[in-house]
């Protein structure tokens, strides 16, 4: 997922017949494989229709993204209607299957992670509806004896106004589908868009206030069974023995099926299979497991800290060296140094993890809410000797996603439990399961050091980090033996100028399994970058805003999001009487965020008055999807900030549920003010920016109210609750 990567890509579109006598357009990749570990991915991408045009006028929509709520469903159609002139009254959507004909051309992998979807597909899909208009003009010319510059599409049919002949997309569809592909596909200038960046109520919306909209509980197939998982709870653990028999003696219990060494970079499991959910759970209950805790028995929070406080003492692997940063800070008028830390984190989706599948001698089908529907299928494909078409993954609705279901683990019990029922088997994990074996994003120490001028010019800034790798557990051949480049967003991509920099990177991987979580690295990575930066300000007795400015001299598109930040959170005025501003600036994947937090305090207890952000993502195509995106990602920051954290124990988890997991209520909510700016770049994501920048504007105004400068997370640990 290194957009760095060098990488050669052909894209062409590929047109056909729709069952039916419809138009269907397709977009196919053929990209090279650059995941080692995964050599049964073809090199030749089939043909995908991503785009049917049916004879009753519904133009269709397939999504390559996985749809998780932040509006995909809405946004990918959008693009395609654009450039067809299609009637948005007669557009809908459908969720795209696993396979390789969708993989993402910036991730080389079929997964909706990093918030690449739109960024990824958006020319894609602008092209295929360029396309498909062009040949439907071209139909209609034909037909009509014209010609085709004469012609032009709207609102879902081609008019040809001399004359006043006109025929609707639905009936052109099949004698387009003869015409040959455009040689030359132009897309509209923004200045032209009618439908792109205004608001648009979602596609899915009906589906989900009526309960029609499935996610991955919501499947049914028939003759299948329900099942409950419990894995060990140590991490590293083995299951010793099981006596099935109390469980089979439970209500609607018909099998137990172990699971020992069958779930990629998991522990052993037990599998309760039952004739409901409900039944599977209470006979989950009634099981007896004896299991061998492994050799991590012993680990604690005291003993991982210990582990990483000590990495930042060794050697570790250079990242950048420009400049020579160590001599800058060592000869400088003054001389700063911070650490910071940062917990392991749960995903704590409100839909626990599950699937469905249903295992046979022809092949495997499964029904999953995942964000990486080509890794199940190409993991499951391998793991069980299978070739790649013989396994079917359908992508459900996905009730909260967060990188979570970026991986693949939770599709295996279920394949498993199916092979030894002879049955489809849906195995849901109990929220219990689900809180104490997530992959979590990686706790991470973090030890800076700048030195400044006398006139409070930085003069260079040294940076060593260390953490478990996300990289080194999912996607080892990617790391071609060099550092985490995961773990180096928001450090090595930094914006900020400065004269010298030193980044190294300690790789320390410890037992607990660590994935992808909102805004990966960056969210701590944004965290000890800024507030440093608040401290650096501080010190140089600057304004922070304009110090960032001072360091931003060449990147217009940030400053101009800061002064649009400035603006809109009134920063130069001075705030009500007993509160304070705090802020924050980040750049997450070419989308630039920028937040102000203001507080106050009634002792410890923090009353948060207002958020303002200010996002650049380039052109946005959903105001409505965008505004809540942000919001979205600023309460999963926030949270995190507040509260988030994960305790280790005797080898396991501590927490267990959303009681002493806890979430942001919508009572809590504070006032969030969201503004776009249109930067002139291509699209750009949205899912994941405005994560980074909320804990250190909350920490950085806390500080202006405090003087005490707060340097690991979450608040809680330094007696802060929320007003």
């Amino acid at each position: 997922m290194n957009p760095a990567l060098p990488v050669t890509r052909r894209a062409f579109l590929k047109t056909g017949a729709a069952l039916g006598g419809g138009l269907l357009v397709g977009w196919v990749w053929d990209l090279p494989d650059l995941l080692a570990q995964r050599p049964e991915a073809p090199a030749a991408r089939p043909f995908a229709g991503w785009l049917t045009i049916l004879p009753d006028n519904r133009v269709v929509v397939k999504l390559p993204g996985t749809e998780m709520g932040q509006g995909h469903a809405t946004a990918m159609p959008m693009l395609v209607a654009e450039e067809l002139e299609a009637d948005w009254k007669q557009v809908e959507f459908a969720l795209a299957d696993g396979g390789p004909q969708y993989v993402n051309p910036i991730t080389h992998m079929q997964s909706t992670t990093g918030s690449m979807a739109v960024r990824g597909f958006s020319e894609a899909l602008r092209k295929i509806g360029a396309a498909a208009r062009l040949m439907l003009v071209a139909a209609a010319a034909e037909q009509w004896g014209v010609p085709a510059q004469e012609c032009q599409a709207e609102l879902g049919q081609v008019l040809h106004r001399a004359s006043s002949k006109a025929a609707t997309f639905g009936a052109l569809a099949a004698a387009a589908a003869q015409q040959p592909l455009p040689q030359s596909i132009p897309l509209k200038p923004p200045a032209e868009w009618k439908l792109l960046g205004k608001p648009t109520p979602r596609l899915d919306s009906l589906a989900h206030v009526t309960g029609k909209a499935a996610f991955g509980q919501d499947v049914r197939v028939p003759g299948m069974a329900f099942g409950a998982i419990a894995l060990s709870p140590v991490f590293g653990g083995r299951l010793k023995r099981v006596n099935a028999a109390p469980a089979l003696a439970s209500k609607g219990v018909t099998a137990v099926v172990p699971i020992q060494g069958g779930i990629p970079a998991r522990d052993d499991a037990v599998v309760v299979v039952a004739d409901s959910t409900w039944h599977a759970f209470q006979g989950l209950k009634a099981l007896p497991i004896e299991w061998e805790p492994g050799p991590h028995a012993a680990l604690n929070d005291a003993g991982l800290w210990a582990a990483y406080r000590a990495a930042l003492d060794e050697p570790g692997a250079p990242v950048l060296d420009e400049g020579g940063a160590p001599q800058a800070i060592q000869a400088a008028a003054q001389r700063l140094q911070a650490q910071y830390e940062v917990p392991y984190l749960a995903h704590a989706a409100l839909e626990p993890m599950n699937a469905t599948a249903s295992y046979s001698a022809d092949g495997i089908e499964i029904w999953v809410p995942t964000q990486a529907a080509g890794l199940i299928q190409a993991d499951v494909a391998r793991a069980f000797g299978l070739p790649l078409e013989r396994v079917k993954v359908h992508v459900t609705f996905v009730g909260g996603g967060f990188g979570r279901r970026g991986d693949v683990d939770y599709a295996f019990p279920a394949v498993w439990a199916s092979k030894a029922v002879n049955a489809p088997v849906q195995v849901v994990w109990p929220r219990e399961e689900d809180m104490r074996h997530d992959s979590y994003r990686p706790a991470a120490a973090v030890r800076m050091e700048a030195g400044l001028d006398a006139q409070g010019q930085v003069t260079g800034i040294a940076i060593k980090h260390t953490g478990s790798s996300i990289a080194a557990r999912l996607v080892p051949g990617m790391l071609r033996g060099g550092p985490d480049f995961l773990a180096q967003m928001g450090f090595a991509d930094s914006p900020y100028e400065f004269p010298a920099r030193k980044l190294d990177y300690v790789m320390k991987n410890l037992p607990v399994p660590v994935g992808f979580w909102r805004s990966v690295a960056s969210s701590y990575t944004g965290f000890a970058m800024e507030s440093f930066l608040d401290a650096l300000a501080r010190a140089a007795g600057q304004d922070a805003l304009k110090f960032r400015l001072g360091l931003l001299r060449n990147h217009p598109r940030h400053t101009a999001v800061l002064e649009r930040l400035a603006r809109a959170s009134q920063w130069d005025t001075p705030p009500p009487a007993g509160r304070a501003r705090g802020l924050a600036l980040h750049d997450y994947h070419g989308t630039v965020a920028a937040e102000v937090a203001e507080v106050s305090l009634r002792g410890q207890a923090v009353k948060i008055h207002r958020i303002v952000a200010v996002v650049d993502c380039g052109p946005v195509v959903n105001p409505l999807s965008a505004d809540a995106q942000v919001r979205g990602a600023i309460v999963f920051g926030l949270t995190a900030a507040l509260w988030g954290e994960i305790n280790i124990a005797g080898g396991a988890v501590q927490q267990s549920n959303y009681r002493d997991y806890r979430l942001l209520s919508m009572a809590q909510m504070p006032p969030i003010d969201v503004h776009f700016l249109p930067g002139d770049v291509p699209h750009n994501g949205l899912g994941e920016p405005g994560v980074p920048p909320i804990a250190p504007a909350l920490t950085n105004a806390l500080f202006a109210l405090t003087g005490k400068r707060i340097a690991t997370l979450p608040l809680s640990k330094h007696g802060y609750s929320l007003a």
